[in-house]
């Protein structure tokens, strides 16, 4: 049997307990070959924490450090990190770690800006290891199966998206509602998931024109008695068509600022009919449920097909991407959304800001070589990029 491949956990934080608990549950149906061997973050009671937790499936404890230089120059060296720091961290986190020949999964988005980034791209090249972006959304077996219906042309030729979400949120949301840290609002936090979906359904993104507002300069840190405003910076409503290059259109809304009646809509429409998500499929003729449409995957696939996307029937999306990361290091699998993907996708949202602030559209190629930077260039200036 081979040696276990050795693993830190870097950033401690709310999205490293479900990480945590995915690679639980990897263990739990006997897909190990991995050891957690270290902790990382400046919060030493969050690492500690971690830890334990990892310690009571894995049967011993990771050693805890507070930061990556340390982590890197001691004795209990990994072969692979996975990074959930804040945004603004991830290429000054990931970098040290390429340099010194790791592999690196990331969380999402891949950098606080683009050019962040592209030193990111630069540096897993140079080091030749695996990189991925954690991306899971695209992973669940609802998405899975909405590729299948749409490559299958249950819909026809598709002509148009919907992703729409507008309601009202007041509360505080932590570093996310600070520009300096996060990047953006939940355009770029969670829009990047969208934007993945898009291009992993439809395909990239050719042209975008946005407008974005903010229309509520503070949010309430206490959130149940809506007390004690907090200044943020981050945007709260973004409004965009997209234009696909294969023709077609997209809406693309995205709000928090909207009070009285929510209203949500993910939809893709083709020349035969739709596919709503939570809802399901609809042509001209006949309809599926999302659940029975899932049903028609699974039976469509092979048992091999089945094994890679399900491993041992797992369809926890953040423990099949750490699989898929785990095996591409040993060679055995290859990285569904790599370091390019992860850029691309960020892309979008962050095309969506720079639109706002040229007022006209942008190119995604424009973007993506970072030939238009006016919204990223103070957060630049402040990283010294």
């Amino acid at each position: 049997m081979s040696e276990p491949i050795t693993l830190a956990l870097i950033g401690c934080g709310g999205m490293a307990g479900a990480h945590q608990q995915a690679l639980r549950e990897l263990w739990a149906h006997d897909l190990r070959g991995f050891q957690v061997i270290a902790t990382c973050d400046l919060d030493e009671g969050r690492a500690v924490a971690l830890a334990e937790a990892v310690a009571e499936w894995q049967g011993s404890c990771p050693a805890v450090y507070p930061d990556v230089e340390t982590l890197l120059t001691r004795e209990s060296n990994p072969d692979a990190v996975d990074i959930c720091t804040v945004h603004r961290t991830h290429h000054t986190v990931a970098l040290p770690c390429f340099e010194a020949g790791k592999h690196v999964t990331i969380e999402k988005p891949l950098a606080i800006t683009l050019r962040a980034g592209q030193l990111m791209l630069k540096a897993a090249e140079q080091a030749g290891t695996v990189f991925q972006v954690a991306e899971n959304y695209r992973r669940t077996p609802e998405q899975r199966a909405i590729k299948w219906a749409l490559e299958q042309g249950r819909i026809g030729k598709v002509r148009m998206l919907y992703w729409i979400e507008v309601r009202e949120r007041l509360w505080y949301w932590a570093w996310r509602e600070h520009r300096d840290q996060a990047g953006g609002g939940w355009s770029l936090d969670g829009g990047v998931h969208f934007a993945d979906l898009f291009r992993y359904h439809i395909g990239p993104v050719r042209e975008l024109y946005a407008g974005v507002r903010a229309y509520f300069p503070f949010r309430y840190r206490n959130r149940e008695t809506l007390t004690d405003l907090v200044a943020v910076d981050v945007e709260d409503t973004t409004i965009a068509i997209l234009h696909f290059d294969n023709g077609v259109l997209g809406q693309w809304t995205s709000t928090t600022a909207a009070p009285g009646h929510e209203f949500n809509c993910r939809a893709v429409y083709g020349e035969e009919g739709s596919i709503t998500w939570g809802r399901g499929l609809k042509t001209r003729t006949y309809e599926r449920s999302m659940a029975e449409l899932v049903t028609e995957h699974q039976q469509s696939l092979g048992e091999e097909e089945r094994e890679r996307l399900f491993p041992r029937g797992i369809t926890n999306a953040v423990a099949t991407e750490l699989w898929e990361f785990l095996q591409a290091i040993r060679g055995q699998a290859e990285i569904e959304t790599d370091g390019w993907e992860g850029y691309r996708a960020e892309a979008i949202s962050i095309a969506l800001y720079e639109s706002a602030a040229l007022n006209r559209p942008v190119t995604l190629e424009e973007v993506e070589n970072l030939e238009v930077e006016t919204y990223q260039a103070e957060i630049n200036a402040g990283l010294g990029l």
